[in-house]
């Protein structure tokens, strides 16, 4: 993945109002709804000077008929306001959550495999659930408040400025302390989100693995341990968000000392005799009840800062996927099916990061329809090489063909459509057996096709004894299943695939002998006229293959039959001596 340098906070956040400017003709009414709310509350801060001077001084009859009625006017407009503004945020806010996840799941599904490789597993589930989260409140929650409470401190100011203009403008000296807090604020709630995104990430990873390797903790008394490494990591995040609050607290309290300052200063002026006699208690009481009405508009609007910074830095995270570069795919021929021909000319490969190649000037023919099995120790670079062919990683150096054509040239679905998968590690989905052996592209596949590939797999037997056979859930990674039933549900899914190339990564390791001479006979049925590449950890079962490769350090050091490398007496006699013990005394 390459990866740019991140946009600055304000190009980030212009880029994240786009998400909601989407939805303009919601967000046109809920800044409607903004601006009626506003300006009711505005209005009656403004009302309170003729509700106590005409009714309660001067008792006037058409105030004390109509003053209820306007007032009850004005609640009702501003309850209608407030939904709009509510219910309009809270749409845009799921549109931009629904848009961002189905971004960064869809660049997901298109990522090289060597992504998958370096980026912790808890880091992409926290974007998809949690930092999503942050950027919709950034880009609609905060937006409304910085709207919203922008337009009542200009509507109380407008109040202020009504009934007393020369205190009201005493006032400003509030303004430049503000905005300095407000800039103070935002740098300090822009270093930590940051941290927080990461910290929520590394939470998501600890829980997903002990969830998946649960067993494991219980057997090895990894409970302490796995206790202290969470509690660590909680902890962490524990600090972090109490940084946050503490910040906001902070900054609540100043602004609420400086406006409370700024309020005896308007009481003090205010009384003075020479005020006294040109402000009614009318207009005083509408004054200090805009100023008060001001405050809290005030405070949200510096802790708005905690909202947006964590969105910029959620949204950073988020970018940086949705611009990072998936699988290339520039190749613009197509084939319905190949002939199964693959070609490995000096090929060598090297991971992101690693300090040699995992292979070296591999040159290799596997022959249309017949059986290629990789061999040696662990870690020579027999899954490496067969990860070349669906392209999931791009070799260094040299080339791969099928059919006598490079696969680059070949787009990758027209590609991958031509190989079937068969692993070791059998990935199932929480579904039905059915759904998993008709997955992905194969989901069209008709109730009596899916049979006879279970049937072809001798995966019917044991299914047939399910309550709900086919439909039966398989459980979450197959769960439900044992090992062997796992694996001839992916056998049953390659057979139904019908794909001319087949790879059979350790297929039949860690069996017991009745389900692995079940899988065998299923792979038999399968390898029939394809073009096989079998990585075996049972030498036995490879014995026929039509050729043999072996593979040390990543380098090819013998090719040829059963027969013959066993009468060369090299690296693959080796193997199998000591695979079956039979060296000689």
């Amino acid at each position: 993945m390459s990866a740019a340098a991140p946009a600055s906070a304000a190009a980030t956040y212009r880029r994240l109002l786009q998400y909601s400017a989407r939805h303009w003709p919601i967000a046109s009414l809920a800044l409607l709804g903004m601006a009626v709310d506003a300006g009711a509350t505005a209005a009656f801060t403004w009302l309170i000077q003729p509700m106590l001077d005409d009714l309660f001084v001067h008792r006037d009859a058409n105030t004390i008929f109509w003053m209820p009625i306007v007032i009850v006017l004005l609640f009702l407009l501003r309850g209608v306001a407030t939904w709009l503004t509510d219910y309009g945020t809270a749409r845009i806010g799921r549109g931009v959550v629904h848009r961002l996840r189905e971004q960064v799941f869809a660049r997901y599904l298109g990522m090289p495999a060597a992504y998958f490789d370096r980026e912790p597993s808890g880091q992409m589930i926290a974007r998809i659930t949690y930092t999503v989260e942050q950027v919709a409140q950034a880009s609609t929650e905060a937006v409304k408040v910085m709207i919203l409470d922008s337009l009542t401190v200009l509507g109380m100011l407008a109040v202020m400025l009504w009934y007393g203009p020369r205190l009201t403008l005493a006032l400003f000296v509030m303004a430049p302390l503000i905005a300095a807090l407000v800039w103070v604020v935002g740098r300090r709630y822009r270093r930590i989100s940051r941290n927080i995104q990461h910290s929520v990430g590394s939470v998501t990873g600890i829980v997903e693995e002990i969830v998946g390797g649960q067993r494991e903790v219980k057997v090895y008394g990894g409970r302490e341990y796995e206790q202290q490494r969470f509690a660590e990591i909680n902890e962490h995040n524990r600090r972090l968000n109490l940084k946050v609050a503490s910040t906001n607290a902070l900054s609540t309290s100043l602004v609420q000392i400086i406006a409370a300052t700024a309020l005896a200063a308007v009481v003090f002026f205010a009384t003075r005799p020479s005020m006294l006699s040109s402000m009614s208690a009318g207009a005083f009481m509408a004054l200090i009840t805009a100023m008060l009405a001001m405050l809290p508009s005030l405070k949200r609007l510096t802790t708005v800062q905690a909202m947006m910074q964590r969105g910029v830095a959620a949204a950073q995270d988020l970018f940086a996927i949705v611009d990072a570069t998936p699988e290339t795919d520039s190749g613009t021929a197509q084939i319905d099916r190949s002939r199964g021909e693959i070609e490995l000319a000096g090929l060598s490969l090297r991971y992101p990061q690693a300090a040699s190649d995992a292979l070296s000037n591999i040159d290799l023919v596997c022959p249309a329809g017949k059986v290629t099995a990789l061999v040696g120790r662990s870690g020579s670079g027999k899954s490496s090489l067969a990860a070349l062919i669906p392209r999931f990683y791009e070799p260094s150096a040299g080339v791969v063909r099928l059919d006598g054509r490079p696969l680059n040239e070949w787009t990758l679905d027209s590609l991958r459509r031509q190989i079937a998968l068969v692993s070791q590690h059998v990935v199932l989905f929480n579904d039905s057996i059915a759904r998993n052996i008709a997955y992905g592209a194969l989901g069209s596949a008709s109730r009596e096709q899916i049979l006879a590939a279970a049937e072809a797999a001798n995966a019917l037997e044991f299914i047939q004894r399910l309550p709900q056979g086919l439909d039966s859930m398989v459980g979450e990674g197959g769960a439900l299943l044992s090992g062997g039933q796992r694996q001839r549900i992916a056998i049953a899914r390659a057979i139904l695939k019908n794909a001319p190339i087949l790879i059979l990564d350790e297929a039949t390791s860690a069996l017991d002998t009745e389900s692995e001479r079940l899988i065998q006979d299923a792979l038999g049925r399968l390898m029939r006229e394809r073009t096989t590449l079998v990585i075996a950890h049972r030498l036995s079962t490879i014995e026929h293959a039509d050729q043999i490769v072996v593979l040390d350090h990543g380098r090819i050091v013998e090719t040829g039959r059963h027969e013959a490398l066993i009468a060369r007496d090299g690296h693959y006699a080796a193997l199998h001596r000591m695979q079956f013990h039979d060296a000689p005394a």
